[in-house]
């Protein structure tokens, strides 16, 4: 990591002056804590939400399933117990959909880290009701550890990339897709640290 932050510092001169005000990036430092499948539940309930928010409500549905968020326990939750848990209606038939892809092994989630190809993981994903690209970013990102997610569809990503280069006025997801291409192959990098400065 230290090479990668390297590089990137002598790619921009902005970001090298993020990067040292911050600790080194942790990104694909460990294992994941978690299985694919808990960690792919925890990113649908936290969409559109704050930290703190999805926190909260990925408690409580662990505690629905004794701390056992797999697909066979959570297929057999109903809606009602999520919604009493503080999941949206459109977020239950998703995580739903999820247990029973995995189940069917339609999508074998537990095994998606032996995807190389990031795009296939994705296409995988998204063929899901309700799993759209930020879900899929911020599971390839967290939990798989890959290097190069741009996930311009983030807001913090967005409001830190604002904060690093100074600009007056929002930058889009489409805009901010093709500003960070020079950061390839380590743009989750770069988001982490996006994330960093937009919090600092």
């Amino acid at each position: 990591m230290a090479d990668i932050v390297g590089e990137l510092s002598a790619r921009d001169d902005r970001l090298a002056n993020v990067i040292r005000r911050h600790p080194l990036c942790t990104l694909a430092q460990r294992a994941p804590e978690t299985s694919h499948f808990a960690a792919l539940v925890e990113s649908v309930i936290s969409q559109q939400l704050s930290v703190k928010a999805a926190d909260t409500i990925f408690g409580r549905v662990r505690s629905l399933v004794d701390g056992e968020v797999t697909p066979e326990r959570m297929v057999v939750i109903t809606q009602a117990q999520m919604r009493e848990a503080g999941v949206s209606g459109a977020k239950f038939k998703t995580i739903h959909g999820l247990a029973e892809a995995a189940i069917s092994e339609r999508v074998n989630v537990e095994r998606l880290h032996e995807l190389d190809d990031d795009a296939v993981i994705s296409q995988q994903l998204t063929s899901l009701w309700g799993v759209g690209r930020w879900t899929v970013d911020m599971f390839m990102l967290g939990q798989l550890g890959r290097l190069d997610v741009w996930p311009t569809g983030d807001v913090g990503v967005r409001r830190g990339w604002e904060k690093i280069y100074g600009l007056t006025q929002p930058i889009s997801a489409v805009a901010l897709q093709s500003d960070g291409d020079k950061f390839s192959p380590y743009r989750s990098v770069v988001a982490w640290y996006c994330w960093r400065e937009g919090d600092a």
